[in-house]
């Protein structure tokens, strides 16, 4: 861990959206990348439409002697958003971090496309894309202004491969293309936008929506998406995505924008 005014992210400000996580039996992509750029020294205002989870979060960041807020905010209402890309800004004077961690699929009602419905379609792309599109407009005001920042959008390997549902696979796509808009169009302001497609992880959203599912036992689920994975037939785990974002958040990547960076053990080539 780094120490106070050290780190990779020292000294910058953070607004992860996202923060929080379902309850499970591991960490969530939000709050290992919340911890981690924490413990690399940034300032992390933790948004969640969950506040409870969001706070877990910053009891987290506290107890490791880091500095962290948190508050309120789901992505589908913009009034929401635009308070949380304020918070920041009240807090501590500026944005130079939005990291974009919000997704569902099946807890939205997604599937395949002979079966999806209107309203299942609408709900989870308004959380997948159009939350994100929100978010980035607020975020890119503030980063404009100060000249410069970072955003790290999270899509999904899924946009790639033969995923069964069709609203999180075109979604998904769908902020990859969203973040190549961001990096060529804001390149001026010094913004940089980047997108991370995690693989099939070991994420309480990931696994413990599909517990039970079918009938299908952990064992049974663990096993099935291993088996998916080419490097070791293990999932990745949401330490690999935050190490992933805080490279990219970090100036080690200052000359890095508009890139689809996979984070999934090569699953997209056996795929492929």
């Amino acid at each position: 861990m780094a120490q106070p005014g050290t780190g990779r992210v020292a000294g910058k400000t953070a607004l992860v959206m996202g923060a929080g996580q379902t309850p499970g039996q591991t960490t969530g992509n939000g709050r290992a990348t919340a911890v981690l750029l924490a413990r690399e020294g940034a300032k992390v205002l933790c948004a969640d439409r969950d506040l409870a989870a969001a706070e877990d979060t910053v009891k987290q960041i506290a107890a490791e002697g880091g500095e962290a807020v948190a508050i309120t905010a789901d992505v589908t209402v913009e009034d929401e958003v635009a308070a949380a890309v304020a918070g920041c800004v009240e807090q501590w004077g500026r944005l130079d971090i939005l990291h974009n961690n919000v997704g569902i699929s099946i807890a939205g009602g997604d599937a395949p496309i002979a079966d999806i419905e209107a309203d299942a379609f609408a709900r989870v792309t308004a959380v997948n894309l159009q939350g994100m599109v929100m978010t980035c407009k607020h975020a890119i005001r503030v980063m404009r202004e100060q000249d410069g920042g970072v955003i790290t959008n999270i899509s999904s390997i899924a946009a790639c491969i033969n995923y069964p549902y069709v609203t999180y696979r075109t979604s998904k796509a769908g902020v990859v293309t969203m973040t190549e808009h961001i990096a060529i169009t804001n390149a001026q302001y010094g913004i940089r936008a980047n997108a991370i497609l995690p693989g099939l992880m070991d994420t309480p959203m990931a696994i413990e929506n599909r517990v039970g599912l079918d009938g299908r036992t952990r064992e049974d689920v663990y096993a099935e998406r291993n088996s998916h994975v080419p490097l070791r037939n293990r999932m990745g785990t949401a330490w690999d995505v935050a190490n992933a974002a805080l490279f990219l958040a970090s100036d080690e990547a200052s000359f890095i924008t508009g890139v689809a960076l996979a984070v999934d053990g090569g699953q997209r080539l056996a795929a492929g």
